[in-house]
């Protein structure tokens, strides 16, 4: 019978190291959200929050601006991957290269150049909602690796016969096969959509918009227990989007 090798002292360390270097900033932070001076610690920079009314509404709309970029991004993606995969493969090449352009390209750069190239309509460039174009641009390269590392792990071709010779279409073959066996890889993009709506800040700043992190760097600069609370908030609402994305999964995955 043999035995399984332990982690052993060093990897012990590591692991040690690795959480102290993970959870040491985030209890810190927590500590220095509640402390109001000497020995006196509480939890009333959490309820100014929840009361402000400019977070209720900062808030509000970066989550609607996320919801808005998931919806775009895979309806420009999604498709595009697909069809890459599925019949020009000679074209991989290239959408790699494009789909990196916003690795390249610095944020101010971009919100300059979407800024000069869009000039109406006035119902839509004037609102928050012209910030979701700046917001798919930056998610794109996150969303293509994502899903594309999905459908390269399917055998597209075969299933696309397999699917058509038995008289399906398209809308059919992509709801009923595809997305089944992608949906990891696209509760995985819209997880990281998510966050990258939530947290951008230059795009809403140069705009003049207050999104959450607008909100989060002004009260930084304002309140400093206030600014702790919100970023712990913040986190914990990101991990209860994750956490409720990993159930659907699973859930989901059990059904199947």
């Amino acid at each position: 019978m043999t035995r399984r090798p332990g982690l052993g002292i060093g990897g012990g360390i590591v692991i040690v190291l690795f959480a102290l270097y993970f959870f040491a900033p985030l209890v810190s932070l927590a500590v220095a959200s509640m402390w109001q001076g000497g020995n006196r610690y509480d939890l009333s920079a959490y309820g100014g929050v929840v009361r402000e009314e400019n977070f209720i509404a900062s808030f509000k709309l970066s989550l609607m601006l996320a919801v808005e970029t998931i919806a775009l991004t895979l309806a420009v993606v999604f498709p595009a991957v697909f069809w890459v995969n599925l019949r020009a493969q000679h074209l991989r090449a290239f959408f790699n290269v494009l789909s990196v352009i916003a690795f390249i390209v610095p944020p101010i750069v971009l919100v300059s150049g979407i800024s000069g190239l869009y000039r109406g309509p006035e119902w839509f460039v004037g609102t928050p909602h012209f910030l979701v174009v700046g917001y798919t641009v930056l998610a794109i390269p996150y969303t293509y690796r994502t899903l594309d590392n999905g459908m390269r792990a399917l055998n597209l071709q075969t299933l696309s016969e397999a699917a058509q010779s038995c008289g399906a279409g398209w809308g059919t073959l992509i709801r009923r096969i595809i997305l089944p066996n992608v949906r990891g890889a696209v509760l995985g993009a819209v997880l990281l959509i998510l966050t990258l709506a939530l947290g951008e800040f230059t795009f809403a700043n140069v705009l003049l918009y207050q999104t959450l992190p607008v909100y989060m760097s002004y009260i930084a600069s304002t309140r400093a227990n206030e600014s702790s609370a919100l970023a712990i908030m913040a986190l914990l609402f990101t991990w209860l989007a994750m956490y409720i994305l990993l159930n659907v999964e699973s859930r989901a995955a059990r059904k199947a």
